[in-house]
């Protein structure tokens, strides 16, 4: 396949078969490790700077959208681009290929873990993994914040978002409704501050323009929105979406553990905005607190398995809905209920995200350039920091201290850690994480292994109770 540019910057790319695409969709689904963050910016660095298949205006303003929406934004975006590059069938590719990886290895790790979880080595690999898990979401925090956050009003919007999810248990729609009814005033009243790039200048390095690429700047002709293709499209998927839920609710009852899994995660679908690491803290909410599928330390664990293998973080959500059901089995063994329970999760999880960007792509599309969606847009994006740096405080203090206690004053309500309980290896292997991921540079991969092989060392040392 050649579709690399030339030496003339106005050369745009030679047309790319749906095959051509399919090897290039695989190598971004094996290469996205590190969480959202690390996965945009692979996207990035393939289709818009290497391939030139898209601009980066048009890159911002389909990852604007899709970080607007509730689940995944990494997986929505390849989705989207897919979608406009080879339509439907293009869509279902880039979204489709974003997935499998992952799927299997959560799988395949949910056995093992549900197995072998309490051998000493298990746990020692875990407590390590979780450790570094801190510093890959941390690390979110930074990237994310240094492209939204450019001026003033977008850290003010990160800054409340923060406040009113950590301290005021605010529900995630009330925050992203709100940034994004600001950012479309602000927008529509022609503030730079709210434009896509936030009017702070130039990004490092030459900015490929959407004229110069592969899609150009007009809309595709399968991109404008019909009342007929957008009904089939939602038919399609919400058929796809809600009859097995309707089915399970009707056959299995209410009670069923698999009904609980697939009415929990369906909600999750609709309500969990600003993308992976949000979904997470809405999860771990709910699923630790409220159905006591399983714990924190596991929620954690959970997360250490998303972060090394490819594909979304939140294909996390397969092992909390697998952990669920393992122990809920009912009249199947564990293992049987697990293995559906987590592929429950992880349906219900998913054919939402096609159904968002095939119904509602072609309307952003056509209302690319306009500054008031932008502005909206923009601002969620801004909010959305707010919300990961919540999660990366919650991830803290579980992971570094072993007890924590409810604090409530007057609306004011939030866990509080007891110093007596801090763990010091964990802040040890946390420090260092942190340490070689921000300051030294160290990649994803290589930092959770590294932190992985010290738990190990600290269970052979006899050093983790």
């Amino acid at each position: 396949m050649n579709t690399a540019p030339t030496a003339s910057a106005t050369n745009i790319p030679a047309p790319v078969t749906l095959a051509q695409a399919f090897w290039v969709w695989l190598r971004i689904a094996a290469l996205s490790f590190g969480g959202p963050a690390g996965q945009i910016a692979v996207m990035h660095r393939i289709l818009v700077d290497e391939k030139r298949w898209i601009g980066e205006h048009r890159f911002l303003h389909a990852l604007n959208y899709c970080m607007l929406l509730p689940g995944p934004e990494a997986q929505q975006l390849a989705t989207y681009i897919g979608w406009l590059l080879h339509k439907t069938r293009g869509g279902l590719v880039a979204g489709g290929l974003f997935i499998l990886p992952g799927a299997l290895a959560i799988m395949a790790l949910s056995w093992i873990y549900a197995l072998y979880g309490q051998v000493g080595i298990v746990m020692g690999l875990f407590f390590g993994l979780k450790c570094a898990v801190l510093a890959v979401v941390l690390q979110a925090v930074l990237r994310i914040g240094s492209r939204a956050l450019k001026n003033t009003p977008m850290q003010s919007l990160a800054a409340g978002a923060f406040v009113l999810i950590f301290f005021f248990n605010v529900p995630f729609p009330l925050i992203v409704l709100g940034a994004g009814l600001i950012g479309y005033l602000g927008g529509r009243a022609g503030m730079a501050a709210f434009e896509i790039g936030g009017g702070h200048g130039a990004a490092k390095g030459k900015i490929v323009a959407d004229a110069e690429t592969l899609l150009g700047k007009e809309l595709p002709a399968h991109a404008s929105p019909s009342l007929s293709q957008s009904v089939q499209q939602a038919l399609i998927w919400l058929v796809l979406w809600l009859v097995p839920v309707v089915a399970l609710m009707v056959f299995a009852g209410n009670d069923s553990i698999f009904t609980q899994i697939a009415v929990f995660f369906s909600k999750m679908a609709v309500v969990t905005f600003g993308g992976a690491y949000a979904v997470l803290a809405y999860v771990a909410q709910q699923a630790v607190t409220h159905y006591h599928w399983l714990s924190a330390k596991e929620m954690l664990d959970g997360l250490g398995m998303a972060e090394t293998t490819p594909g979304p973080l939140i294909m996390v959500l397969q092992f909390v809905g697998f952990m669920g059901a393992y122990r809920q089995p009912g009249l199947l063994s564990p293992l049987l209920a697990g293995t559906l329970g987590g592929l429950l999760a992880t349906w219900v999880t998913f054919i939402p995200c096609f159904l968002w960007i095939f119904l509602g792509a072609p309307f952003i599309e056509r209302m690319r350039g306009n500054r008031a969606l932008s502005g909206a847009l923009s601002a969620i994006t801004a909010a959305v920091v707010g919300v990961i740096l919540n999660l990366a405080i919650w991830f803290a203090i579980h992971t570094l201290f072993r007890d924590v206690a409810p604090f409530t004053a007057g609306p004011i309500h939030f866990e509080l850690p007891l110093p007596a309980s801090l763990n010091g290896w964990a802040l040890a292997i946390s420090a260092a994480a942190i340490l070689a991921m921000l300051r030294f540079k160290a990649g994803v991969f290589t930092t959770l292994a590294g932190a992985s092989a010290a738990g190990i060392g600290l269970y052979f040392a006899g050093m983790l109770t």
